[in-house]
């Protein structure tokens, strides 16, 4: 077997990854300024996970995004998301260091029950049975914008903060815009854009950031 050269290791792979992002920054957009060091490890960690520069522009982050998560995780919240795809790629062993955990009603049979019963998608009737549990709640959405408007019609409900990015083109765009002006701690996709995989490297930032100032 012939072998190649070529970095093997997890850590330095990441490592590398993020060496690159950073100077292609500054070659691209000398100009442009992160506004906390956490807004610049969420923003590069999804670009590492999309490979995709548009990120600098289009997450948004609500005045008391950063707080309101960072204090929801540091509580023990638990975590809901619309999809297993979210659901499997967050750290949930760092997370349970936190006393958190995280959920996804998506295939519960109450949930099947229910949206076949109301004729409304199983994000949504995920949503319905998530807020009536107790404890700090925080709603991760990469997937279903009828998950995100739902979220939004219950505005009874205490929630500790959102990450909303839906991504795809019937609904998505502006189920996002309905939450950037929702008034609720957030961090949104504006546009199309978004996804399972943009809603977990975001929240696996805020975790690597809290476990480093621990």
């Amino acid at each position: 077997m012939k072998t190649m050269d070529y970095l093997q290791q997890p850590q330095a792979i990441e490592d590398k990854s993020f060496v690159i992002i950073g100077d292609i920054i500054r070659e691209s957009r000398p100009d442009y300024r992160f506004a906390s060091p956490l807004h610049e490890a969420i923003i590069k960690r999804v670009i590492h996970t999309t490979a995709d520069f548009d990120w600098l522009d289009i997450l948004w982050f609500s005045p008391d995004a950063l707080e309101s998560l960072g204090n929801a995780i540091r509580c023990g919240c638990t975590l809901y998301t619309d999809t297993t795809m979210a659901l499997s790629g967050i750290n949930k062993t760092l997370l349970a260091r936190f006393g958190g955990e995280c959920r996804c009603y998506i295939s519960d049979p109450r949930v099947v029950r229910e949206a076949q019963s109301r004729g409304m998608t199983r994000s949504m009737a995920a949503v319905d049975i998530a807020v009536q549990e107790p404890g700090e709640k925080v709603f991760v959405f990469g997937n279903a914008p009828t998950a995100l408007f739902r979220l939004l019609e219950h505005r009874e409900t205490a929630i500790g903060g959102v990450v909303g990015v839906p991504v795809g083109f019937v609904g998505a765009a502006e189920s996002k815009a309905a939450l950037s002006e929702s008034g609720l701690p957030a961090i949104a996709a504006l546009g199309r854009k978004g996804g399972s995989n943009v809603a977990a490297a975001i929240v696996n930032a805020l975790l690597y950031h809290l476990r480093e100032a621990q």
